[in-house]
């Protein structure tokens, strides 16, 4: 990677793959910036949050252009293949170089936002870069929560102008992203023997493609949850199918990948339900034979678990969580093939603590317009508290209106066409973005965000294009430059 073009940008990049970074655990690339900033005697800065504010002053000549903020964050999508031994808080990435991208062995890459971190970073230190001061700001927990942005110190920021490099799409500026808000059920019980003259099996649903849960919600791939639940569901009314264990997914803003669960059922029926798993394994995998091409369903006898869940919590569970919404509800009707609304069931998890067991249950509803996206979080409330869960909302996080008027709009769609020769697309973008909470303490802000071309992001798919990276860098550069005329 060390050799890769832009060096300045992939030298950087490298060292933040070696840095272990999950969201909520950024101490160690914290430090890591805290180190780089002394070690090229940057101006520094932290606030009571964990966020990092570096500030360069004006190239000679420059100093009466308005200031720049980079910005982008500092963790990382932590997610591994099953059968993949990696430990996210105590190791770095483990990258290879395949064609024109860069990827990672069997776990998500981290190029968002790393990439985004080392192209700020560069430009920061490069000697040969006309620009205006610059600031580049470094947030925290912006998978899990936005909580950087949200608790964003005062006085972090003192420029006017902010590029956001957290996009994933070449040639693409966005100047708009939806809100999102969580919705988190749990659901107690007390676990019953297994008594019986009983079949146990393990169900799973692995090789799914899963991604981001903004950006690949339109993409019509399966998730893990919805297709173990609706199985088990179909067996459920034929039979009496009891629930030992059942997990899926991971993160909140991660489609669901890979699912599973140990079931009971009468042992007469033992037969009768491989056939109907094979029936509806060549159902589902004609339903998505053009999208998850590496779909396993799979269905092997279990040794006998020593408990399962009560009767009435097995079947609430499944008519809860096949009732729940999954995948658009609404298209933009301002932006042509824009994603309004959506839903994602993330991950379904069996956990335990002083009270006893429970079930927890975890979604992320997203749209542009914040009475849409409360209606949504309503549905979600009201599917998961049918199985007699209680039901909580995170604090959510605004969208970020866009304005076609921004003059770095305008910097950034004539240098692109200046670099490329062909029109950039103005756009925005399903996903979530630290922008709209930056307004809510800096409205003045003019800002768009950029990026180079990612794909599989949020999976161990994850990989980034070479080129693109150095096309964006010329880019920001470019547009950096004309900011300083």
């Amino acid at each position: 990677m060390l050799t890769l073009e832009p060096k300045e940008v992939f030298s950087i990049f490298h060292e933040i793959t070696r840095v272990p970074r999950p969201s909520k655990h950024e101490q160690q690339i914290r430090q890591w910036l805290l180190d780089f900033a002394a070690k090229h005697q940057i101006e520094c800065q932290t606030d009571n949050a964990g966020n990092v504010v570096m500030r360069v002053p004006a190239t000679k000549g420059c100093e009466q252009s308005e200031g720049i903020i980079l910005q982008a964050h500092m963790d990382m999508v932590c997610e591994k293949n099953n059968d993949v031994a990696h430990d996210f808080l105590t190791e770095g990435i483990e990258t290879y170089i395949d064609g024109d991208f860069i990827k990672a062995r069997g776990t998500t890459l981290g190029g968002d936002d790393g990439i985004g971190m080392a192209m700020a970073l560069a430009a920061l230190t490069s000697k040969t870069l006309r620009h205006p001061a610059l600031e580049a700001l470094f947030t925290v927990d912006e998978e899990t929560g936005l909580t950087g942005a949200f608790n964003l110190g005062e006085g972090m920021l003192t420029c006017k102008r902010l590029i956001n490099l957290d996009s994933e799409d070449d040639g693409q500026i966005f100047i708009g992203c939806a809100g999102g808000i969580d919705t988190l059920a749990k659901l107690r019980y007390t676990p019953e023997p297994a008594n019986g003259n009983l079949f146990a099996a393990h169900i799973k649903v692995t090789g799914l493609l899963g991604g981001h849960s903004g950006d690949d919600i339109n993409k019509g791939r399966a998730n893990a949850n919805k297709v173990l639940v609706r199985f088990l569901f179909k067996v459920s009314k034929q039979t009496d199918l009891r629930i030992a264990s059942i997990s899926g997914g991971n993160l909140r803003n991660a489609i669901a990948r890979e699912a599973q669960a140990v079931v009971l059922v009468p042992m007469d029926y033992k037969e009768q339900l491989r056939v109907e798993f094979n029936m509806f394994a060549a159902e589902i995998e004609n339903e998505f034979s053009e999208v998850e091409k590496d779909m396993v369903l799979s269905l092997e006898s279990a040794d006998a678990p020593a408990t399962l869940l009560p009767k009435m919590v097995s079947e609430r569970l499944l008519l809860s969580l096949y009732a729940c919404p999954h995948g658009v509800y609404a298209m933009s009707k301002d932006m042509p093939g824009l994603v309004e609304t959506s839903t994602n069931l993330a991950s379904v998890k069996m956990k335990n603590d002083e009270q006893g067991d429970y079930i927890e249950i975890n979604t992320s509803q997203r749209s542009s317009v914040e009475s849409q996206k409360h209606n949504l979080k309503n549905m979600v409330e009201c599917a998961l508290r049918l199985s007699g869960a209680e039901v909580t909302h995170g604090d959510g996080y605004p969208g970020w209106k866009p304005n076609v008027n921004s003059e770095l709009l305008n910097v950034a769609s004539q240098t692109y066409h200046q670099l490329t020769g062909t029109k950039a697309e103005v756009k925005a973008i399903h996903a979530g973005l630290e922008c709209g909470l930056f307004l809510t303490k800096y409205p003045y802000l003019d800002m768009i965000s950029i990026g180079p071309q990612m794909m599989g992001v949020h999976s161990p798919t994850e990989q980034l294009s070479i080129s693109s990276t150095l096309k964006t860098w010329n880019w920001l550069k470019k547009i950096i430059e004309q900011c300083a005329q």
